[in-house]
């Protein structure tokens, strides 16, 4: 078994000499997020099962870690958006299969520059750093505050959370990548919408379209891919899978559910999210982009909650601009779904629980006053 190292730096220059130097090494990595509190650090450590943790003080030795096979290169935690986080085990192979892909993908007549901003303990945000350590591309380092400066400092390329888009001016970049939540209606020309997930070494969907060499089917509703940059198992199971339509039995089952039509994939959200209300199913995700478009709506979230008349009864929490356009919102949702998704509770809330990732708490949603 090999050793496993967690990174406890912060984002730039020094990282990805880090990052490059356990490479050449070959020595397996995961990046601890340096927000968390010293208990919850300890909870991370533990769920990742390092065995060095090394930090700006040195490298320090961990008794209780646990090793790592010699071809994984990568421990990541999951999202966490859908319940506790899972500690996924990525190999030097598809690493870097992600990192070619996408940058064979992005090209134009030159090979992306990037600028690093997302949290690296993320894999949206890491493999920012793996195109440059894996692949051809090259960095421009600087902090979140200055993403709109980072074109004029020869910056191509930028990947992005939602909410990125309302704080900064994007438009000097050739392609934003954004992920995430789900996108807002309206997008600028140079943002390229994503999907992807921490199994699957980053974005393998691009504007709905899976990148080259990525297989995407839906198998009874759910989306399933068959890619060269997936995961290998978790820390404490095998990587699930399930028998795809060529009879093979090596998909694997994300959790969302979707479809895929002439080649284009739709992903409707999270399988365990679903409200059944009235008898009719209602997705969190194609409600929620049905009432963010109505006027003063800046966010909004939607989930079930028991009740004993409808078996869930709709609740949308409310993001606004100090108006409560409650009627406004019933009636979008009666009109673009139908009328058993007309929020039955509407809740306004300073913010909403997001992930590092920017993706939406949902187990967190139903406790949000």
């Amino acid at each position: 078994m090999a050793s496993l190292t967690a990174l406890d730096l912060p984002l730039d220059a020094n990282f990805e000499r880090v990052v490059r130097e356990q490479v050449e090494r070959g020595e397996a990595f995961c990046v601890l997020d340096r927000r968390l509190s010293p208990r919850r650090r300890l909870e991370e450590l533990a769920h990742l099962g390092a065995t060095h943790v090394r930090s700006v003080d040195g490298l320090t030795a961990r008794p209780d870690g646990r090793g790592v096979d010699e071809e994984i290169g990568l421990v990541m935690l999951t999202s966490g958006s859908s319940g506790p986080p899972k500690a996924a085990e990525l190999t030097w192979r598809a690493l870097a299969a992600s990192a070619r892909l996408t940058q064979a993908t992005l090209r134009h007549d030159h090979a992306p520059v990037w600028y690093p901003c997302l949290p690296a303990n993320h894999i949206g945000g890491l493999a920012v750093v793996l195109r440059a350590v894996l692949d051809d591309a090259t960095l421009v380092w600087g902090d979140e505050s200055t993403i709109g400066d980072a074109p004029a400092r020869g910056a191509t390329h930028v990947a992005i959370v939602r909410a990125h888009l309302a704080r900064h001016d994007l438009s000097g970049f050739e392609s934003v990548l954004l992920g995430g939540a789900r996108p807002p209606h309206e997008l600028p020309d140079n943002v390229v919408t994503t999907w992807g997930m921490t199994e699957t070494g980053s974005g393998v969907v691009y504007d709905g379209v899976a990148l080259p060499g990525v297989d995407v089917v839906a198998i009874d509703g759910e989306i399933a891919v068959r890619s060269p940059t997936l995961f290998r198992s978790y820390r404490h199971a095998p990587r699930p899978t399930v028998l795809g339509p060529d009879g093979r039995h090596d998909w694997f089952p994300t959790g969302d559910a979707g479809e895929v039509v002439d080649g284009r994939v739709r992903v409707r959200g999270r399988l365990g999210y679903v409200i059944t209300t009235g008898g009719e199913k209602v997705w969190p995700d194609d409600l929620e982009a049905v009432l963010g478009g109505v006027d003063h709506v800046r966010e909004v979230a939607v989930t079930g909650v028991d009740d004993p008349e409808w078996g869930q009864r709709i609740v949308a929490l409310v993001v606004s601009d100090g108006a409560h356009p409650d009627d406004a919102l019933r009636q979008a949702a009666t009109e673009r779904i139908g009328p058993w998704a007309k929020p039955k509770e509407i809740r306004y809330v300073a913010a909403l629980p997001r992930t590092g990732s920017g993706k939406i708490r949902r187990n967190a949603l139903r406790d949000l006053h």
